[in-house]
C-alpha cells in the first residue's frame, strides 16, 4: 500500500459514498486510476466492506460491554461459550484485573439480561462487569 492507497481509503473513511470523480481529485490521480486501485483494495480484503450507520437516535437495541473474569488456564479455554451467543460482535484478551471484554449487541435489554444470566451458569466466569453502551460518538 501505498501514499496513494493510504490518501484513498482516508477519503473513503470521510465519505464512503464519494464519488470516484473527488476522490481522484483529492488525491491527484485520474479517475481510472483510483478506480482501478479501490477495486484491487478491495479484492486484496484491505476494504472489506461498506456500511451504513446511523445516529444513536434512529439505532433501535442494546449495545453493551461485558468485563468477564474466568478460572481457565487460557482465554481461549472460555471462547467457546461466546461463540455461541449470536449477538456477541467482539470478544478481546485484556490485561488488568478482568481476562476478556465482550461486545454484544441485541434487540432488547431483556436479552442482555437472558445473556448475563448464561454466562452467569457458566462453572469457569467467575466475574462479570456489564457496562451498558449510553451514547457513541466516534465509530470508526
Amino acid at each position: 500500500m501505498d501514499k496513494f492507497d493510504q490518501e484513498i481509503i482516508a477519503q473513503l473513511r470521510i465519505n464512503a459514498r464519494a464519488s470516484i470523480s473527488s476522490i481522484a481529485e483529492s488525491v491527484n490521480l485520474s479517475r481510472s486510476a483510483v478506480s482501478e486501485r479501490i477495486k484491487k483494495l478491495e479484492q486484496t480484503g484491505i476494504i472489506r466492506g461498506y456500511q451504513v450507520l446511523l445516529s444513536e437516535s434512529q439505532k433501535e437495541g442494546v449495545s453493551v460491554y461485558f468485563e468477564i473474569q474466568h478460572q481457565c488456564a487460557r482465554c481461549s479455554d472460555i471462547v467457546h461459550v461466546f461463540k455461541t451467543i449470536p449477538e456477541v460482535i467482539t470478544c478481546s484478551g485484556i490485561t488488568g484485573d478482568m481476562d476478556l471484554l465482550v461486545y454484544v449487541q441485541a434487540e432488547s435489554m431483556r436479552r442482555i439480561h437472558e445473556i448475563r444470566e448464561y454466562l452467569d451458569a457458566q462453572i469457569d466466569i467467575i466475574k462479570i462487569k456489564t457496562h451498558v453502551v449510553m451514547s457513541e460518538w466516534i465509530d470508526n
